[in-house]
């Protein structure tokens, strides 16, 4: 197999698990060329890679793990919230839907308040389905320890991590509702959309002007989101459905048609749950086209593999 073959072939799940792990793709693709390069470097001096698929998976592991180490501290010296960088994907298969809930927006900021060695043993057993030998391998610690890990992970995990009980048809369908009473400014209709206790999530970075603080219950969300957009539709901005990672979401242009805003929505037991709102330019900018999307979706289930 050709390097640009094998590259194809190995990069998607590369990608998949970079991106998890870090929730920022330009972090994630730096990861993953960097995990390629040393590869490439390891077989020009011609040592042998038995598996490139484990050897590749192994390095974008644990170059992500350190990678999340620095991120933190950065992380913390955030203006306003930090939210993950978003994707725009394709609306995927419903054999996929359980892949693409731990691509959402609010699964992922639920993994930030893992450590970093948590969050590869959880998302490489729970996402990816290796074997916990292969994990222990992975991460570079021992099986019983990495078990101890993944039950941490998913305790915690399990807590907090938001349920789709709506069929993919329903939540797109009060996506639809969402936005037309948001930009109609009918805060009845938008107030009975929204759960009671929803929390309103924004990500401006100190780049733009934006919330630096959660918003939390139906009325004051719904205020919010209306007096928001009603300033954006006064700018000319233009707003549509999409789904973001995974999710039912929006998108936001402005008149020269640049995206400046993305809005993940975490919908369940028909109403919506969270919603995370990205303004922050620097993380727009590497919106991953639908191809590359729906390959991080499909990304490998590891059939035949136990508790």
């Amino acid at each position: 197999m050709s390097a640009s073959d094998l590259y194809g072939e190995l990069r998607p799940r590369a990608f998949a698990i970079a991106y998890r792990m870090l929730g920022s793709v330009s972090e994630a693709e730096d990861v993953v060329q960097d995990a390629f390069l040393r590869m490439h470097q390891t077989q020009q001096r011609d040592e042998q890679i038995t598996s490139p698929r484990a050897y590749i998976a192994t390095l974008v592991t644990r170059l992500a793990i350190d990678q999340l180490r620095s991120a933190r501290a950065r992380r913390e010296r955030y203006v306003g919230e930090w939210l993950p960088e978003p994707l725009v994907t394709d609306p995927s298969p419903a054999e996929h839907a359980e892949t693409a809930d731990s691509l959402s927006l609010a699964f992922l900021v639920l993994l930030e308040s893992l450590s970093p060695q948590q969050r590869a043993a959880f998302l490489l057993r729970e996402v990816f389905e290796y074997p916990y030998d292969e994990i222990a391998e992975l991460i570079g610690t021992n099986v019983d320890s990495t078990r101890h890990l993944v039950a941490r992970a998913r305790h915690h995990v399990r807590k907090g991590r938001p349920r789709y009980h709506a069929s993919k048809r329903q939540r797109e369908e009060l996506a639809q509702r969402f936005l037309a009473a948001a930009e109609q400014g009918d805060l009845p209709a938008l107030e009975a959309l929204l759960a009671q206790d929803v929390a309103l999530h924004v990500d401006g970075g100190g780049k733009v002007r934006a919330l630096t603080r959660p918003v939390n219950g139906r009325g004051r969300v719904a205020r919010t989101l209306s007096a928001g957009l009603a300033t954006l539709a006064r700018r000319g901005v233009r707003i549509q459905v999409a789904e973001i990672n995974g999710q039912p979401g929006v998108m936001a242009f402005d008149e020269q048609d640049r995206l400046v805003g993305v809005m993940g929505l975490s919908i369940a037991d028909g109403q919506i749950q969270t919603i995370h709102s990205i303004a922050n330019p620097d993380k727009l900018r590497h919106v991953v086209r639908v191809g590359d999307a729906d390959a991080l979706l499909q990304a490998g289930r590891r059939p035949g593999t136990d508790d």
